[in-house]
């Protein structure tokens, strides 16, 4: 873990501690097993739930933690760093509920929100289609008015927890008017017509179910409407600053995960009558690693701290994604090679932190993504 953290409050110190016991003592022992079944660990978030760390930047009269966004995110990364799986679905679920609570009116955020932000409902994020990926502009999945419904037909790809969310959360076209024919959904889990594909079968993160999730004549109220129609990809892109922020977090998280593996393997494994970590080619490896955390760390903070002053962040988000992200795929890249050929067994879990490392640099916008954003901005 690292050796310092400056929180600017007592209250801070105590969430930050309850979030690290929890890692600790209920998702550390039971993640490698659980990744390897690919079982999905829905209790994992009632109990972050009720500890009030679900989703702590809510306010409090929605059952939320009322913490800024600088504290919620060092909360995830000692989440990430115990359960990649974990940490990603607390993000996504942060996500799935911005929608709401950003856009919806009182009597939807009185009627939803507070079981959404107890952890009693889990939440999926339903943006991305197998041919709109990088653009969510070209989605074709269409939401029809008729009568007092709206009438969803098309499919959702690569939806983390779909199948196993309470909601969905979902973006669709409710005209041709390119970006601006966008609409939001707050879509129950029981909705008939809502259907899901087998889950993917992934490279990692098995823990975390991905799958298609289809619509067909799915009726949905149209007092389920987020937002006005056609501001559904304005609704988008603002809540992916922010998981863009929790996903850097994440990846600093695995990436401290897999530092402290590495280290502590290299103070017990001897070479050549002494530990390894007092060999200088190695030893330079490590404080490599370190350095790369540090800096992501100090990236997605200053992006935070933005945010929670009010201020623009978009260009800061895309650079804290594409820098912990990218670190992270080299730290636990590192973290194999400092074990050897034992990094490459499933005795340890650096190489199940390599894999899992690689998706963050895919998902909530690719890296090249982040790049084309941040180089608009400097444009601009």
């Amino acid at each position: 873990m690292p050796a310092t953290r400056h929180l600017p409050t007592s209250e801070a110190e105590d969430l930050l501690a309850l979030a690290r016991e929890i890692a600790a003592k209920e998702l550390a022992p039971r993640a490698a097993d659980a990744e390897r079944a690919g079982t999905f660990p829905r209790e994992a978030f009632t109990t972050l739930g009720r500890a009030g760390l679900l989703t702590l930047p809510y306010p409090e009269e929605f059952g939320g933690g009322d913490q800024p966004y600088e504290i919620y995110l060092q909360v995830l990364e000692e989440i990430g760093a115990a359960w990649a799986s974990v940490g990603v679905g607390v993000s996504v679920h942060a996500l799935s509920c911005f929608p709401l609570f950003a856009y919806g009116t009182d009597e939807q955020r009185a009627q939803w929100l507070p079981d959404l932000l107890s952890g009693e409902r889990l939440g999926a994020y339903c943006l991305s289609e197998a041919h709109a990926g990088s653009d969510p502009a070209a989605m074709r999945t269409r939401a029809v008015r008729d009568g007092d419904a709206y009438v969803l037909n098309g499919a959702k790809a690569w939806t983390t927890h779909g199948g196993k969310a309470d909601f969905y959360t979902v973006m669709a076209r409710t005209s041709d008017d390119g970006g601006r024919g966008i609409s939001c959904f707050h879509v129950p889990a029981g909705t008939p017509g809502l259907e899901f594909d087998r889950p993917e079968d992934k490279m990692g993160l098995m823990g975390s179910t991905t799958a298609t999730v289809r619509f067909v004549d799915a009726r949905v109220p149209a007092g389920n409407l987020v937002g006005r129609e056609g501001e559904g990809l304005s609704i988008a892109l603002a809540g992916l600053d922010a998981g863009r922020l929790g996903i850097a977090a994440v990846a600093t998280g695995l990436s401290q995960g897999a530092l402290d593996t590495a280290v502590a393997y290299a103070k017990e494994r001897e070479a050549f009558g002494r530990a390894i970590i007092e060999h200088q080619g190695l030893a330079f490896v490590l404080a490599d690693m370190a350095a790369a955390i540090e800096s992501a760390r100090a990236t997605y903070l200053s992006a935070a701290r933005l945010k929670d002053a009010g201020r623009p962040y978009g260009r800061e988000a895309s650079i804290a994604k594409l820098v912990a992200t990218d670190n992270a795929m080299k730290v636990t890249t590192d973290a194999v090679q400092v074990l050897g050929g034992a990094g490459y067994t499933r005795d340890f879990p650096v190489e199940r932190y390599m894999r899992e490392a690689k998706v963050m640099q895919i998902f909530e916008g690719t890296n090249q993504i982040q790049r084309l954003v941040i180089s608009r901005h400097l444009a601009r």
